[in-house]
Formats: structure tokens, C-alpha cells, sequence
């Protein structure tokens, strides 16, 4: 039983709601830094394996870092960057989630097709309203999905000592570390605590 088992799945406290949000937040971060530990592996590029487009950047943003891109379809894709994760699909919009603070972000406008390079590149992005709710949270289950698919994945495949290693040079002795062999069920029950948060519960 996690700590936030027990909220009433009608209504939570502004204590419930912010203890959720902190601990998306700080496995989002860690999620993060895995992919970054993912794309610089030395026995080759996990992200190009299974599937991702990397995206160079232009002459003219030197230094910058490459997109990585996954399309599921032409309408469907998602966008890893350093600073959070960009989540499309044409039937319901699209959302973004910032890596430091687990509040994502809605837009039912069709996207541009422009690189995310810098947060400036995003579409409008603002909080859903209350007839936008349903979308969003499709949104969201959909992408907390793919990401514990994705782990688990890496779990089957290369093994629980290599997301171990992974995160040796993460833990600074201060964050808060969710081990490998838990990260999946992490983004299980986070999918599961936001999927029960309504409007009301972020505008009473």
C-alpha cells in the first residue's frame, strides 16, 4: 500500500493532490535522466534500437542536443527532451509534461510540425478546462502507459543491472531514488492516482 492509497477517489485534499504531483515529479526527473543514460550507451544508441528518429540540430543551434522523436503513426508521436515530454495525438491534442514540476500542460489545437528545440518552440500550452478533462486525461494515461511499457522493457532486455548502473551517478545521496525494479509500478500507480483527480480538485 503506497501513502496516497487510501484518498477518496471522489475528491482529494490540496495535501494529497500536492503530495502526488512531488512524487511524479521526482520520478519524471530520474525518468529523464535514464533516457539521457539510454541515448549515451556505449554499446549503442537505445532510443535509435527501438524505433526513435533522432532529429540533428540546425547549423545555426550549435551545441543544442538532438530530438528524439517516436511516431506511432502520422497522427500519433511522442517528443523526449531534456526539459520535459511532448505527447501528440490528432484525436484529443496534445500535452506537455515539465520535468521539474509534474503539472502537464493541454492544447486541443493541431500541433506544429516545428522542432521542440527550446521551451519557446512548444505550441500555446495552458491547464485543460472542465469540458477539456476527458482528452486530457486520455492524454496522459496513454503516454504514463508507453513510458512503464518502456521500462519494463528495458528491464526484460537488458537487464536490472543495467538500469542499476544507470542510475549510480543519479543518486548524489540526496534525491530520493525509485529502484529499477519498482519504476514501472511507480508509473502504474501514479497513472492510476492522476487518472482519479477531477477539475474540481485543481479549481474548487
Amino acid at each position: 500500500m503506497t501513502y496516497l492509497s487510501n484518498i477518496l477517489e471522489v475528491k482529494f485534499s490540496v495535501k494529497d493532490r500536492n503530495d502526488l504531483i512531488s512524487r511524479a515529479t521526482n520520478i519524471m526527473s530520474q525518468q529523464i535522466w535514464c533516457w539521457g543514460r539510454d541515448i549515451s550507451r556505449d554499446e549503442g544508441n537505445l532510443f535509435l534500437k527501438n524505433g526513435f528518429e533522432r532529429i540533428e540540430p540546425p547549423l545555426d543551434m550549435k551545441g543544442e542536443v538532438s530530438i528524439y522523436r517516436l511516431n506511432f503513426s502520422e497522427k500519433r508521436h511522442i517528443i523526449l527532451r531534456g526539459f520535459g515530454v511532448y505527447y501528440f495525438d490528432a484525436r484529443y491534442g496534445a500535452i506537455f509534461v515539465p520535468r521539474f514540476e509534474f503539472l502537464p500542460v493541454y492544447t486541443k489545437k493541431p500541433c506544429s510540425t516545428k522542432p521542440i528545440w527550446r521551451l519557446s518552440d512548444l505550441p500555446d500550452l495552458d491547464f485543460p478546462g472542465k469540458f477539456e478533462w476527458d482528452y486530457y486525461n486520455i492524454l496522459l494515461r496513454d503516454l504514463l502507459t508507453w513510458i512503464t511499457v518502456y521500462e519494463q522493457d528495458i528491464i526484460d532486455k537488458q537487464g536490472l543491472s543495467y538500469r542499476k548502473q544507470t542510475l549510480m551517478e543519479w543518486d548524489d545521496g540526496f534525491r530520493k531514488i525509485i529502484e529499477p525494479e519498482n519504476i514501472p509500478n511507480e508509473w502504474k500507480e501514479i497513472a492510476k492516482l492522476f487518472s482519479k483527480i477531477q477539475h474540481e480538485d485543481f479549481f474548487p
